[in-house]
């Protein structure tokens, strides 16, 4: 209810005019009303509002931060849209990124001469910058805000991407690699710490992992192409990356221009005793640290095999299912789209049986579609169990920042959501680095057990998240 507050003449009583406010649950369709019961006497004012009147008594008002809050949209308040926006073209950004790591690593290993543990050093080498990334999100967060975190993330994009694409020595090539871990953690945490927390969470989540999606499949086919068609170096695909960068530099600052530290530590106290959320708390104190760390180790592990398994996978249907660089590299592509579609399609359909149930649903009939693949040496039987399996892990990332979202308390989910998110996202450099060096001794068919094996682990995982109360689901 919005209230407001007339002095009655000389009286000592004072009369609060009620006027309806509605307010959007993010776990319903329906909007709800919010009534507040009146106390004493109420009247008709000559304008035709209903008056209540109230004893002056200070006690009798809620303290300022008990009022309720109307939940964020993606479209209310309207500075949201384009502020959703942008964080959908970062993911698009990230997504280019990391999907374009499986069809160039055979032609930077020939360019620089490597071998497959050397050249996975690409993998491994922005896991230092999703590490940074995870332990500074909070102090990012609460000195330079939102602000911040669009500065940082897309600033280190560009950078990053300029220098790979002038081709310097390998090691240099390695640091900017790093870069470019820091600007994805970054993006990683703020950004699905924010949307986790709107209305209709699991459809934005999905849609903002949709947008990775689209632009992971986007990625290995210009990559392909431009190399095998167009006969141009591997290099000649980060010319895309830059000016893609440069316009995230653009729209992220200035959407974000107004989103400052003080007023992100504002809008903490609100929901909290105090304007600072303690990301030692989310990792320390029971039972927040319960959940925390285990979503965090549960996206370790399937960040870690989505991208193993779209990075090595034009590898593996060269060398061991026997196809054309082309028709291989289309595989990737086939991959990340089943990715993309089934963050789109089961976004919708998760919330409705509950994300603990969806997930310990998914990850079973992934299992079962990664030993078709491995058990079957056909090449186009191979091509669609992947591009299954992308469909049905697309909905696991989206999902768990809902789940944390729903199981900890507000003042500690940018600290404990970024620290998952970001964490979960150095499975992107670990992962893919440990397939690369068991590859080169046992081959690059090892690839199959291994995925397996992860699909397992986060499933277990999955499972020892606490019950998800009803009301919440």
């Amino acid at each position: 209810m919005a209230m407001r507050v007339q002095q009655n003449g000389s009286s000592s009583t004072s009369v609060m005019e009620l006027e309806p406010v509605y307010m959007s649950s993010p776990y319903s369709n329906q909007d709800a009303k919010v009534d507040i019961p009146a106390r004493g006497p109420s009247r008709q004012t000559s304008s035709g509002h209903s008056v209540a009147a109230f004893d002056e008594d200070a006690t009798s008002l809620p303290p300022p931060n008990m009022v309720a809050e109307a939940v964020q949209r993606w479209n209310y308040p309207r500075k949201n849209i384009p502020r959703v926006a942008s964080c959908f073209w970062s993911f698009i950004v990230m997504g280019s990124n990391d999907a374009a790591y499986g069809p160039l690593i055979p032609y930077i290993q020939a360019y620089y001469g490597l071998t497959y543990v050397i050249v996975s050093l690409i993998f491994l080498a922005p896991f230092a910058g999703y590490t940074a990334a995870a332990f500074s999100n909070n102090a990012i967060h609460l000195k330079l805000g939102q602000r911040g975190v669009a500065f940082l993330c897309s600033g280190c994009h560009l950078i990053s991407y300029i220098i790979i694409a002038v081709h310097p020595p390998y090691p240099v090539l390695v640091v900017a690699f790093m870069l470019a871990g820091f600007g994805n953690g970054i993006c990683d945490a703020g950004w699905n710490a924010w949307i986790g927390n709107m209305a209709r969470a699991n459809e934005m989540l999905g849609i903002l992992h949709g947008f990775y999606g689209a632009g992971a499949v986007i990625s290995p086919l210009v990559a392909t192409t431009m190399i095998t068609k167009a006969n141009l170096p591997w290099y000649a695909f980060y010319y895309l990356m830059i000016g893609m960068a440069a316009l995230e530099v653009v729209v992220s600052v200035s959407c974000f221009w107004n989103a400052t530290g003080r007023e992100y530590r504002e809008s903490l106290a609100k929901h909290s005793d105090s304007s600072k959320g303690s990301l030692k708390e989310a990792l320390l104190k029971n039972p927040g640290a319960r959940v925390t760390w285990l979503c965090a180790f549960f996206l370790l592990g399937y960040v870690g095999l989505e991208v193993a398994l779209g990075g090595w996978i034009v590898e593996f249907m060269i060398q061991v299912r026997k196809g054309e660089p082309f028709a291989s590299g289309m595989t990737a592509t086939g991959f990340w789209l089943g990715l993309t579609i089934g963050r789109f399609v089961l976004g919708f359909i998760t919330p409705k049986i509950g994300e603990k149930l969806a997930i310990t649903i998914y990850l079973p009939v992934t299992m079962g579609l990664e030993l078709l693949f491995w058990l079957v040496p056909q090449f186009y039987v191979s091509a669609v169990a992947v591009g299954l399996q992308g469909f049905f892990i697309g909905p696991l990332f989206p999902a768990a920042i809902v789940a944390m979202s729903k199981l900890l308390p507000r003042h500690l989910h940018v600290g404990a959501i970024g620290f998952a998110a970001a964490f979960g996202g150095s499975g992107a450099a670990v992962l893919p680095f440990a397939v690369g060096a068991v590859a080169q001794a046992k081959g690059v068919q090892v690839l199959q057990p291994i995925i397996l094996a992860l699909l397992g682990i986060i499933l277990m995982f999955w499972v020892g998240l606490p019950r998800i109360d009803k009301k919440k689901e």
